[in-house]
């Protein structure tokens, strides 16, 4: 085990719509019951990021407009109730669209606001600008962080000099548990913590197990 105690907070970015984020929060919870840590909960926007990006196919520039509709709520939902909230609507609607396999934004925003026992009018926000700005304020956040050149999840975690350090990822499936998700958590700090630490990858040879 870790010899930490002073709590940490860990900043995580999230689009609903993304599995790999889904499967690093569902992580990410975990860490939370076997070490020191709190989640603190903040939205990006595939969407934001492709909507310059002419070389997108016909189907992900689809995909890439309804997904507008997931995190306008997910910000409605933050402003409105806070993080506690926030987490509940995440947690609801992953659990619809990745387990699930809903295919419908529509439906799987409406049907999570009601598991996390929220007010369904919030679903209105789907089709709103109302919260646009914020939404951009907090993607940027992220993405000013981290760099332009990656997607979600994207995670900010305290560096050697107390500054956050943010990554994207960790990519990885299924979501660890029990000590497995300590020890990741314990590598996440490491490299964070070495100056000049910038990137460990490989490809990927199977999709996201929702076990």
């Amino acid at each position: 085990m870790s010899e930490r105690t002073t709590p940490v907070t860990a900043d995580f970015w999230f689009d609903p719509m993304c599995p790999w984020a889904w499967m690093t929060s569902r992580w990410m919870l975990e860490v939370e019951k076997v070490r020191p840590v709190k989640v603190r909960w903040n939205v990006m926007s595939l969407s934001i990021l492709n909507e310059d990006r002419e070389e997108l196919s016909e189907k992900y520039r689809t995909l890439m407009a309804d997904g507008w509709g997931p995190v306008r709520v997910a910000v409605a939902v933050d402003r409105a109730h806070g993080q506690e909230a926030l987490a509940r609507y995440y947690t609801a609607i992953g659990t619809r669209i990745h387990p699930g396999g809903e295919k419908d934004f529509a439906k799987a925003v409406t049907g999570a606001l009601a598991d996390a026992g929220l007010p369904a009018e919030l679903a209105g926000a789907a089709d709103s600008q109302e919260h646009d700005e914020a939404l951009r304020a907090s993607h940027n956040a992220g993405i000013d962080l981290v760099g332009q050149d990656v997607g979600t999840p994207v995670i900010a975690v305290p560096g050697p000099d107390g500054d956050r350090v943010a990554f994207f990822g960790p990519v990885v499936t299924p979501a660890p548990r029990g000590e497995a998700a300590a020890r990741l958590w314990d590598g996440t700090l490491l490299v964070a913590a070495t100056p000049g630490f910038y990137e460990l990858k490989r490809t990927r040879t199977e999709g996201p197990r929702f076990d």
